[in-house]
């Protein structure tokens, strides 16, 4: 706490708590770097975090085993996801842009391990003390990945993995994963890796050991990877999202020995979908999205969904299953930068350089609500899954969602939305007539569904229903990447390798006086939802 307490000396204007309607919320730790780690060399890379849960390895069986890493499989995440899945013993969660897979069966392998400092074996001291279950922060800064134990107090990371010739700027983890490989790692130059995260943190090395890589040098896109995500119920398959507007599928059991090369894209400027070649080959599809940078990716929880931002301003949502544009529509002003789904897969947030959030309905396909209250880009967005009205009677009528958003203007602002109650702005008067609402009706303005693959112009902003804050607390004294909701706090990143974890109303006094097991409990009956958080696409 002494630490705490003199980092936010450095900055004076931060307090140590902000004020909702249903309480406080307390800073209860941070996480951060090593200070020896300078400024300068993180370059353009944006830090992101991703939440993963391991549970207790199980004991071998004396029957014959197949060469297997050690399984990290997590808990089954429940009806809802958001950035994304994972928790603990049922316990912990958080929004934000990907996806977890369901079940992977067959066994792990070990691929190419060259370049980017990987060892192909773990030839170090070897620690025995990660068997059981934990909870742990993963994030990028500069050209390290840093893992944290969520549960201490310890501001330094328990584990650093140094790569020598390009950096770390997304990841994902699985916790459904059951041959090893849960955590998947998109890189600069466009090298994708699947580790075993267990098998990372009992090597005492700086180097990835056991690694799977993809796209080996550039081999099928050099360009940056920008977002990544498991495909929920996918078997082992997961998504990399790329700066040139391309993502590619691949299937994390395959050795990827056989030609993946792609014909070439014929139009650049439409959606088009191209298999491998052959069947060995990995990645197994490409999928052209658009022109410029894809900047985040999300998958609805139920996997049906897969919606994408991108720096030419739009929202595209996808059904997956079918390889098909549903819907999307553009921004008011410049990029999308981050999108997440709620956990009903009813709403979509997105939030980027027009410094608005927007909530995007998929029964209505248009935009309902736009939010107003950042002074720069918004970083992050994310669903609340674990918030409920106080009066709440649970019975689906007026459903209300609180989510929340960060920004580059240092922000977190948190948001009430209840779409029964929303006030739809008033159209100008005509000649001696009387204000009326589009249609007589406050749902009016939606009430027209667009045809299944239409991109829309941005909405009037007059003709949006307009949300503001119930809470706007400057939380970080740098710009902010990413937030992740628990059951017991809410997690705040900055751009620059710095989180924050605030604790609930009332569950500071519980995490003081019962310990670290706090963190865990209370999570049978809520949604586990996504499992990274934060937009490596930002640009200074």
């Amino acid at each position: 706490m002494n630490r705490m307490s003199a980092s936010n000396a450095q900055s004076p204007g931060l307090k140590t708590y902000f004020k909702t309607p249903e309480g406080r919320y307390k800073l209860q730790y941070e996480k951060t770097h090593p200070s020896g780690l300078l400024h300068y060399s993180h370059g353009k890379v944006v830090t992101q975090v991703t939440f993963a849960q391991l549970k207790d390895k199980p004991v071998p069986q004396p029957t014959p085993a197949s060469s297997t890493l050690s399984s990290t499989s997590g808990v089954r995440l429940a009806a809802a996801r958001l950035l994304g899945g994972g928790n603990g013993s049922r316990a912990l969660s958080f929004v934000g842009g990907n996806g977890t897979s369901k079940t992977v069966s067959g066994n792990s392998r070990i691929g190419s391990l060259v370049g980017h400092g990987v060892s192909g074996s773990t030839n170090g001291p070897i620690s025995s003390n990660y068997d059981g279950k934990g909870t742990y922060l993963i994030f990028n800064v500069g050209d390290t990945l840093f893992v944290s134990d969520f549960n201490s107090q310890d501001k330094d990371p328990i584990k650093a993995i140094h790569f020598s010739n390009s950096n770390p700027v997304c990841h994902a983890f699985d916790p459904e994963a059951k041959d090893g490989h849960d955590l998947v790692i998109g890189l600069s130059s466009g090298d994708v890796y699947s580790v075993s995260l267990r098998q990372q943190l009992q090597d005492l090395g700086k180097k990835l050991v056991g690694a799977q890589h993809y796209n080996k040098d550039g081999t099928l896109n050099n360009s940056r990877c920008t977002s990544i995500a498991w495909v929920p119920e996918g078997d082992g398959l997961f998504v990399v999202a790329h700066a040139d507007g391309n993502l590619y599928i691949y299937e994390k059991n395959k050795d990827g020995t056989g030609d993946s090369s792609f014909p070439v894209i014929k139009d650049p400027t439409q959606y088009s979908v191209a298999h491998a070649r052959s069947s060995k080959s990995n990645a197994i599809s490409r999928w052209h999205i658009c022109q410029g940078s894809i900047n985040n990716i999300s998958f609805s929880v139920d996997g049906m969904f897969l919606a994408t931002v991108g720096r030419d301003g739009y929202l595209r949502v996808f059904d997956y299953s079918k390889e098909q544009l549903i819907c999307g529509g553009k921004s008011y002003y410049g990029a999308l930068l981050c999108c997440a789904w709620s956990p009903d897969s009813k709403y979509i947030l997105t939030g980027g350089e027009e410094d608005l959030v927007q909530v995007w309905s998929m029964d209505d396909r248009k935009v309902v609500a736009w939010g107003e209250g950042h002074n720069s880009w918004v970083s992050g967005v994310a669903f609340d899954p674990f918030w409920s009205p106080p009066s709440s009677d649970n019975t689906g009528e007026g459903v209300m969602y609180r989510f929340g958003s960060v920004g580059q203007d240092t922000q977190l602002l948190l948001w009430d939305l209840v779409m029964d109650e929303i006030v739809v702005p008033l159209r100008r008067c005509p000649p001696g007539g009387s204000p009326t609402f589009s249609g007589g009706s406050p749902h009016a303005i939606w009430d027209n569904v667009s045809p299944v693959g239409t991109l829309q112009a941005a909405p009037s902003i007059r003709d949006v229903p307009k949300l503001s804050p119930v809470v706007a607390h400057r939380v970080h004294a740098e710009p902010l990447s990413g937030l992740i909701f628990t059951h017991e706090s809410v997690l705040t990143v900055c751009r620059e390798g710095h989180l924050k974890i605030w604790m609930r109303p009332g569950h500071a006094e519980n995490q003081s006086s019962s310990g670290s097991e706090t963190l865990l409990g209370g999570l049978k009956d809520k949604p586990i939802l996504t499992n990274k958080v934060g937009s490596s696409s930002l640009r200074q």
